[in-house]
């Protein structure tokens, strides 16, 4: 993983990343809620490092792309630029999620737009489909682990996995999460005999089990 959030697929030469949320501070700010409105920036630019770190070629974000349909409007010329030049130098598809669906997203700039998809074998799609049995990628749940070490509460992004399916993190800079240990994403990656949290710690990926069948 790169970034604690995004994941680089060599074989593809592809770097995927799930839930960014682009101009979500900007939605709020709508809302009456103003918060700074640089959140898409820092997503894109970490984007932007992932990108340069694995020499990715293409990138595959997973839904919830704009947290609204009129995001790409509300984009910031600096953002508005960084988003230009990324979805001209690699292959971006964009996979379509709920808030891309449910708040009218027409069209988001640059790439290719899908639904879903298959590459290389794996299942792109945006949330995990109950039931599935192929391999399978995807995101909407925003996992995070949450454990106590010497009596300290330590909460980090992480992904979700069990045999043949994985749930990302969220790679937005405004994004929360939900426990990797709720019952919901369990229930959404059946049929599944175990699953574990991943969490990238010095230069190491660290497997917390999360559930298990086994007797």
């Amino acid at each position: 993983m790169v970034d604690g959030r995004a994941l680089f697929w060599p074989r593809e030469n592809a770097l995927l990343v799930a839930d960014l949320h682009l101009e979500k501070a900007s939605w709020y700010a709508k809302a009456g809620q103003p918060l700074p409105p640089y959140d898409s920036r820092e997503t894109l630019e970490r984007l932007a490092n992932a990108i340069k770190a694995t020499g990715a070629r293409r990138v595959f974000t997973l839904g919830d792309n704009f947290h609204d349909g009129e995001g790409p409007d509300r984009l910031e010329p600096h953002a508005k630029g960084m988003l230009d030049a990324l979805t001209r130098v690699v292959d971006w598809v964009w996979i379509t999620g709920n808030h891309d669906e449910k708040h009218g997203l027409r069209r988001a700039p640059g790439g290719t737009q899908v639904t879903e998809m298959e590459a290389g074998g794996l299942l792109l799609r945006h949330q995990a489909k109950p039931g599935e049995t192929r391999p399978e990628l995807s995101g909407h749940f925003h996992p995070r682990l949450q454990v106590s070490i010497r009596g300290r509460r330590i909460v980090r992004p992480c992904a979700v996995a069990s045999e043949s399916r994985m749930v990302l993190p969220a790679f937005g800079a405004l994004t929360a999460g939900m426990d990797a240990a709720d019952p919901v994403i369990r229930a959404a990656l059946q049929p599944a005999s175990s699953g574990d949290a991943i969490v990238p710690a010095a230069g190491k990926l660290l497997r917390f089990p999360l559930w298990s069948t086994a007797a």
